[in-house]
């Protein structure tokens, strides 16, 4: 059986596209046939790569691989992550609109990646370097399932691109620049760290 569905980003667009998806019929009359379902890809024109999004199964299956190979370090971290979306869930129940689950979920690893980055440089001041190893384990499993990062030369650019697109000539205009910024690359870009690169460039 053969599927057509998903929706990819072209530039800061978000277009659907159609392409085939096989899916594998039932063996027994005890096992129902899959029903189509979404698809999603992020399609990255400056870089041609094409993802799909899914990002919570992902992480799902992550936990099940975990448990099966008796990592118990791993199995740990992703708990907790999958603990953070349930509680981003039960929040955006009463949003009036709710984004992309793609979306939610790299906001979610995003803020856990930052809240772990600033435990490290507090345990290694502190002396306190078993701590911070523990704090870089767990970093180290988050950052596995985010989209891979744009680098600092690509943020540089896309920055650029933008500071021409809205005429920001100074810091005044930074708002707009980050504005624009998140909502276009907020997913591949570390945001506290753009945030220097932006006021760089409009100084």
């Amino acid at each position: 059986m053969v599927g057509w569905s998903f929706f990819a980003f072209a530039g800061s667009r978000l277009v659907r596209v159609k392409r085939p998806v096989t899916y594998a019929c039932a063996t027994s009359r005890s096992t129902p046939v899959k029903n189509l379902f979404w698809r999603y890809i992020y399609f990255f024109p400056d870089q041609n790569r094409i993802r799909f999004a899914m990002i919570r199964d992902t992480i799902k299956s992550a936990q099940i691989t975990a448990m099966k190979a008796g990592d118990k370090e791993r199995l740990a971290a992703v708990r907790l992550i999958l603990a953070k979306l349930k509680d981003r869930d039960i929040e955006l129940r009463v949003a009036t609109s709710v984004p992309d689950d793609d979306v939610v979920v790299v906001e979610v690893l995003q803020k856990m990646v930052k809240q772990r980055r600033e435990s490290i440089d507090m345990f290694k001041n502190g002396g306190r370097d078993e701590l911070a190893a523990k704090e870089q384990s767990e970093l180290d499993v988050i950052e596995s399932f985010l989209p891979q990062q744009l680098s600092e030369e690509e943020t540089k650019a896309a920055i650029e691109g933008i500071k021409a697109e809205v005429g920001a000539a100074s810091v005044k205009d930074m708002g707009k620049v980050m504005a624009v910024l998140k909502e276009r690359h907020g997913q591949v870009i570390d945001m506290s760290k753009a945030s220097a690169l932006v006021k760089a460039a409009l100084n």
